[in-house]
């Protein structure tokens, strides 16, 4: 049973796609949720990716559903619509549609570097794009540096860049081809910069770590990534800013980025709340007053969650289609109503879950349970960048007050890091130990 409006606008709670394309990729991705379903409780005990589902997303090029049509793609661009289908999957498993959509952004995120970037940046994501239509490439992100190291890229003496550190959070590691990693420069003699290398998993120095047992997502593949030296190309780099150079323009690519992955969450919200109402309707008496009562809030708080998240992609698809008004307020009006959305759905979602839990009573305290899993994966929520709680209230307050502060959290890392003076500071083997 899920919860649904008598009528439904055509923008309204995440219901249904707007665009033929948000209608083909969800009719799609419908046909895979019973295996989703059929695998989860497995992956989730052991630990394990579902590996088989991501080879037959990818031979039946499902992963580049994001991907331009003019590159072979499914041309899925309304970040609603993407929403909706990770939304889809979530229900099945949070898993899954975590490691899914680092596909689908990567896909919006280089379609962007292809219609917009220059002559380099626009041959490299053709290339990654291209490949990933024909099922070459999973595209990983790798983000957050691990705290033993700080993730550089040094000249090589030849025209190319030497790849070094290690990044920590990677989900679908495990199957990923290609990595997109945050890097800053260093050893050029100028001001280090942020840099995006794309580096192959074929590429020597880089070792993907077998290390992943969260409390969660536990079968989302979110591991580490070493980096030996990696030998990179100058054509596989995309160049960014300066650290610390306060382009608030930057936030405009991190929402499109990151802001479907609200979906994740709205799904297991809802997910819950199905199974919650109906195990008790399997119940021989009525639900005591108190469990209805309970019911029919958590029922509010879903609707509340769906139209605020719904509401936040909408608006931010309109801004990401508008690039006539100034690049940085740009960034901070599609940032504002994403981090908005994302504190209710990190206060909302996870106090569903809870909840059902206590609608289930005690046999929801297994392991073993779906809404166990439900209760795990919710809580991943708070720790997805951009941003974290701490940072989201610095950055909403700052906002509303007019303070001057660097929004561009990867710019803050780098900062930071250079200050610790941590770059480099510990050998690949000891990085590959820990």
């Amino acid at each position: 049973m899920s919860l649904r409006p008598a009528r439904q606008e055509p923008i309204a709670g995440l219901y249904e796609p707007v665009t033929p394309a948000g209608h083909a990729v969800l009719d799609r991705l419908r046909g895979y949720l019973p295996l989703i379903r059929s695998t989860a409780a497995e992956h989730d005990r052991a630990g394990t990716f579902p590996t088989g589902t991501f080879d037959t997303f990818r031979k039946e090029g499902m992963l580049g559903a994001t991907v331009p049509t003019e590159l072979g793609g499914m041309g899925l661009d309304r970040l609603y619509d993407v929403a909706v289908a990770i939304l889809a999957v979530a229900q099945a498993d949070a898993s899954t549609a975590l490691a899914l959509h680092m596909q689908f952004s990567r896909g919006l995120t280089l379609g962007y570097e292809w219609r917009h970037g220059g002559p380099a940046a626009r041959a490299l994501a053709e290339r990654l794009l291209r490949a990933m239509v024909a099922g070459d490439a999973v595209v990983c992100s790798g983000i957050k540096d691990h705290h033993s190291a700080v993730t550089t890229l040094t000249p090589d003496g030849s025209g190319g860049w030497l790849l070094s550190g290690r990044k920590t959070l990677v989900s679908a590691g495990p199957v990923g081809t290609h990595f997109v990693i945050n890097a800053q420069t260093d050893g050029t003699g100028e001001p280090p910069r942020l840099a995006s290398p794309v580096v192959t998993r074929d590429n020597p120095g880089l070792s993907v770590l077998d290390n992943w047992d969260g409390l969660g997502m536990r079968a989302s593949g979110t591991v580490d990534i070493v980096f030996d030296n990696c030998p990179i190309p100058a054509s596989d780099v995309l160049m960014r800013d300066p650290v610390g150079a306060r382009n608030d323009a930057a936030l405009a690519g991190q929402t499109v980025s990151s802001i479907a992955m609200l979906a994740i969450y709205v799904g297991v919200a809802q997910a819950a709340y199905d199974l919650t109402v109906a195990a008790l309707a399997r119940r021989p008496e009525p639900p005591q007053a108190a469990a209805q009562t309970l019911v029919a809030d958590a029922g509010s708080r879903l609707y509340a969650l769906r139209a605020t998240a719904s509401t936040a992609l909408a608006t931010i698809d309109v801004l990401n289609t508008d690039t006539s008004m100034d690049p940085g307020e740009r960034g901070r009006q599609m940032m504002r109503p994403f981090q908005h959305a994302k504190m209710m759905v990190n206060q909302l979602a996870p106090s569903i879950v809870s909840d059902c839990l206590t609608l289930v009573g005690g046999a929801a305290f297994t392991a073993g349970h779906p809404l166990a899993r439900c209760y795990r994966d919710v809580r991943a929520g708070g720790f997805m960048q951009p941003y974290t709680y701490v940072d989201a209230v610095d950055f909403l307050s700052s906002q509303a007050f007019g303070i001057d502060r660097d929004n561009n959290y990867m710019s803050h890392w780098a900062i930071r890091a250079r200050s610790q003076g941590s770059a480099t500071a510990e050998s690949p083997s000891k990085l590959l130990s820990r």
